[in-house]
């Protein structure tokens, strides 16, 4: 009897692949980005580590690096939040980083002119990499825990919201527009293996394009992505728009009354088209009035990056 030997380098690439995803699975299972809080916390994701505040650099960019902690500070000012009830993430470590981001990637971070690249603040390129390390990237990366306990705070209470977070731009092997990390797709990952979820919406309502998380989930069903983009503005990604299941695109100048529309019936036709177990609402400030990255004009929507389970 004769036989007809497998395509060798078919065989190999399908190895490759598996062993890929052991070790990612691996990874999730042992990470300690997952913890219990208790009850009498509320579903509120938040850590002083999140602003970006060294020698006045992070003024050199639009983006504001310091509003996660101004949004906790009204909300506490105001009575609606208590601050001994906020949840204080961990910070991701590179093992947890590797869930989704390759070695490369990770160990191109070591040098301060990428990570000026990325954060689009040249003058971080003279710096010594240990101080973009502590003052930089440390925030980021306690961000990212922050997104990623969000879902399982998420699954359990029926929401969360972590203040920070929503790093759209990054997919697994680059960075860009402010963000280093690509905590959605990381957040997303887990609840795949820690929470036995395997159907996950995006709404992506920040006024840029949400190409990171798209190159991501290219080729996954089990991820349904809405993006409401501004399409005259960054990241210009015409391979990654290609991977949005539902694209609305709001141009410059856009009002509100526009902008709600638009939203109402696009969510209305997502209901219809996905069946999600979680929701990963990624909003920007961008999009209000004012803003210098959006170009639109919404005036009064509060915008927060929110995670709903069902």
């Amino acid at each position: 009897m004769s036989t007809v030997p497998g395509n060798p380098s078919s065989i190999s690439s399908s190895t490759s692949t598996t062993d890929a995803e052991t070790l990612r699975r691996r990874r999730i299972l042992s990470s300690k980005l997952y913890f219990d809080v208790p009850l009498s916390k509320v579903p509120i994701i938040y850590s002083s580590s999140y602003d970006i505040g060294f020698l006045g650099l992070e003024k050199l960019h639009p983006f504001d690096s310091s509003k996660w902690g101004r949004i906790c500070r009204f909300l506490i000012l105001d009575g609606v939040l208590e601050k001994n009830r906020i949840v204080e993430p961990l910070e991701a470590s590179k093992d947890d980083l590797l869930v989704v981001h390759s070695e490369s990637y990770l160990n191109c971070l070591k040098t301060s002119l990428n990570v000026a690249s990325i954060i689009e603040v040249p003058p971080v390129a003279l710096l010594p990499n240990f101080l973009v390390q502590l003052k930089v990237l440390y925030p980021f990366r306690k961000q990212v825990g922050g997104t990623i306990l969000a879902a399982k705070l998420a699954k359990e209470r029926g929401w969360a919201i972590n203040v920070g977070g929503g790093f759209h731009h990054c997919c697994a092997g680059k960075g860009g527009g402010f963000c280093v990390y690509a905590d959605i797709s990381l957040c997303i990952h887990y609840a795949f293996i820690r929470l036995n979820i395997s159907r996950v919406m995006i709404i992506d309502l920040d006024a840029h394009q949400g190409n990171g998380h798209e190159m991501d989930f290219s080729n996954d069903r089990r991820v349904y992505i809405l993006d409401m983009y501004n399409p005259g503005i960054y990241p210009f990604d015409f391979e990654a728009r290609r991977y949005i299941d539902q694209k609305v695109e709001v141009v410059s100048g856009t009002t509100t009354d526009e902008y709600l529309a638009k939203l109402d019936e696009a969510l209305k036709v997502a209901g219809r088209m996905f069946d999600p177990e979680l929701v990963v609402y990624n909003a920007g400030t961008d999009i209000l009035d004012g803003d210098p990255l959006g170009s639109l004009k919404e005036p009064n929507i509060a915008l927060l990056f929110l995670l709903l389970s069902f």
